[in-house]
């Protein structure tokens, strides 16, 4: 009994710790999506809807100036632009917004795209509606696309002190060579969300 009782454990072990491992990427991502932790823009569509005003500005409200920056990896031989420099919206407006990836190499290349909000504190009130983030995005040689993200930002953010002085706001994108972990995540190759040991995703 003892033995079965401790091959158990060590067999419960294993597969606990395995199923941890699988999905820490993914776990970390949507944890990152739900809070705004580190500057990730809040990407949750089960939150309450009444809690997320999309469609409906505030009424005499300030425009917040959303500013694009786009950024690749040395290792990846892609250009990578915002489309607009700037857009101004009221809280609760939907805004849609392009950034342009063009594969500057001579082979078929898949990246990935990771993003923050600064400052950080306003992470959570920016609601992504469609974006291109932590999807595979396979360019052939020389192909350009246009990549789009419709947004907006949450009505509270008016009601909440922190954000008095808060008239601008910057969504950041990084492309990287995109990687799978051993247990086939997508994952950047470079950055806090690299996994040792992955391999690159052949396109």
């Amino acid at each position: 009994n003892k033995n079965r009782t401790l091959l158990l454990y060590t067999a419960s072990t294993i597969i606990l710790v395995s199923a941890a491992s699988y999905l820490a990427v993914p776990l970390y991502r949507v944890f990152c999506s739900a809070t705004g932790y580190a500057g990730t823009p809040n990407t949750s569509v089960e939150r309450d809807p009444a809690s997320l005003k999309p469609w409906l500005p505030s009424q005499g409200g300030r425009r917040i100036k959303v500013t694009f920056n786009a950024d690749s990896s040395d290792a990846l031989p892609w250009s990578f632009t915002p489309s607009q420099k700037e857009v101004r919206v009221l809280p609760g407006e939907t805004a849609l917004a392009f950034y342009t990836a063009k594969n500057e190499g001579e082979e078929d290349i898949v990246g990935i795209a990771t993003y923050n909000i600064t400052p950080d504190k306003v992470a959570a009130y920016f609601a992504k509606v469609e974006c291109f983030c932590f999807e595979e995005q396979k360019l052939l040689a020389g192909e350009e696309v246009d990549l789009p993200v419709f947004f907006f930002i949450d009505r509270d953010f008016m009601d909440d002190p922190d954000m008095k002085t808060v008239d601008e706001v910057t969504l950041s994108y990084t492309f990287f060579r995109a990687r799978r972990d051993g247990y086939g995540n997508l994952v950047p190759s470079e950055g806090p969300l690299a996994v040792k040991g992955s391999t690159e995703v052949v396109a």
